[in-house]
């Protein structure tokens, strides 16, 4: 009887060996840039309090309902399967210029409750770059110093070495808020501004815990030429990294300045595709049509699915479904599966709860989706 079970026990095992050969295998084949996963926008978005949301709603209620959503802490997210953050940030060198927000003042003129202390340890005092969304009016973070995001995505990471990378889009704000006029003024980002960023990324990264635009563009001169020879790196060499991504196009010139085709820099810029530092671009708003052609040219890509509240309150999903069917490897919303909208049950994710899926446009086609996380089982 014995024997038996050794013979059974032998004969179950080999399929589960081949199936673990197989998963290897599909690792060495398959680039980070042939596969999607689910991105937050505005990661770090707390919501507004109690009498900040009134306020505000009184005050402009197109502003309220454009901005009434919120997100729970970055790992809470990356546990729920969402592998592209988005964290805004501010540069404060000295430590101190967004300490006090004006609403608190705002509120209390209009006789509303005040409202918990949005910064209780104090951390916006520090020197260094602060994450928010709207100055004096929006600043409550799941993290309020950029390093802390930082440290938090990293520790992540460290605890799940085989998940997919975590792509992190960093906007970079700056100048005066139009509706605001009394609203504190951020400073300018300067090729020294972004300088000082990558520093805070290196202090918390290491090279080798990152995809950087020297990795991915290689022998190549530049990087459009990478990445249509599909030179992204393949998912056993990508797993446990982070890929650190510029949001916004305007600000492209100034962080490439002094570095050509981004020698030396740790974030891919938004870039103009064909430029020479072009390997990530946007395509918020773009059709399925245009996105596939720039996926089929190897570039990685962001689009988002929703904006302002008004597709989560509606059950719209047009946009939602268009940016599923393309190849937009970096697929942003509001609403993903772990924080669907409340109004209409609204979110944003892959069949079959997937936290990630092969590329519907440049996978090829032996790529197997349940295999691609490595860390949360598809929900049933």
């Amino acid at each position: 009887m014995r024997s038996f079970f050794v013979t059974l026990l032998a004969v179950t095992a080999v399929p589960a060996a081949l199936a673990q050969h197989s998963l290897v295998n599909q690792d060495k084949q398959i680039h980070m840039n042939q596969i999607q996963v689910i991105g937050s926008h505005n990661s770090y978005h707390k919501g507004f309090a109690p009498g900040e949301a009134k306020w505000l709603e009184q005050r402009n209620p197109d502003a309220f309902r454009s901005l009434d959503y919120r997100h729970a802490p970055l790992t809470d997210q990356l546990d729920g399967g969402v592998r592209q953050l988005e964290i805004d940030i501010f540069a404060d060198p000295k430590g101190g210029k967004f300490a006090h927000p004006k609403v608190v003042e705002w509120v209390k003129a209009a006789g509303l409750p005040a409202d918990p202390d949005f910064d209780p340890d104090h951390e916006m005092d520090k020197p260094g770059f602060k994450v928010m969304h709207v100055q004096d009016l929006d600043e409550r973070s799941q993290c309020h110093t950029f390093v802390k995001c930082l440290q938090q995505v990293k520790g992540w990471s460290k605890a799940h070495p085989k998940a997919l990378p975590v792509f992190l889009l960093i906007e970079t704000k700056e100048g005066a808020v139009r509706n605001l006029p009394n609203a504190e003024v951020p400073l300018p980002f300067t090729s020294e501004t972004f300088d000082a960023v990558d520093a805070e990324i290196r202090s918390v990264f290491s090279e080798d815990e990152m995809i950087t635009p020297d990795m991915v563009r290689g022998k190549y001169a530049t990087l459009p030429e990478a990445v249509k020879a599909g030179n992204w790196p393949t998912l056993d060499k990508a797993r446990g990294k982070v890929v650190f991504l510029i949001d916004q196009r305007p600000k492209e010139e100034t962080y490439v300045a002094g570095h050509p085709s981004l020698k030396g820099r740790v974030m891919f810029t938004n870039a103009v595709p064909g430029r020479d530092d072009a390997a990530f671009t946007e395509m918020n708003s773009g059709s399925k049509e245009e996105i596939d052609a720039l996926v089929k040219q190897g570039y990685l890509v962001r689009a988002r699915t929703d904006d302002g509240t008004t597709a989560a309150r509606t059950n719209d999903t047009k946009r939602r479904e268009e940016v599923l069917a393309s190849g937009a490897q970096l697929v942003s919303t509001d609403y993903p599966p772990s924080e669907p909208a409340s109004w209409t049950g609204f979110f944003v994710g892959f069949p079959g709860g997937l936290v990630a899926r092969c590329n519907p446009i440049d996978a090829t086609a032996s790529c197997d989706s349940k295999a691609l996380d490595g860390v949360l089982p598809a929900r049933r």
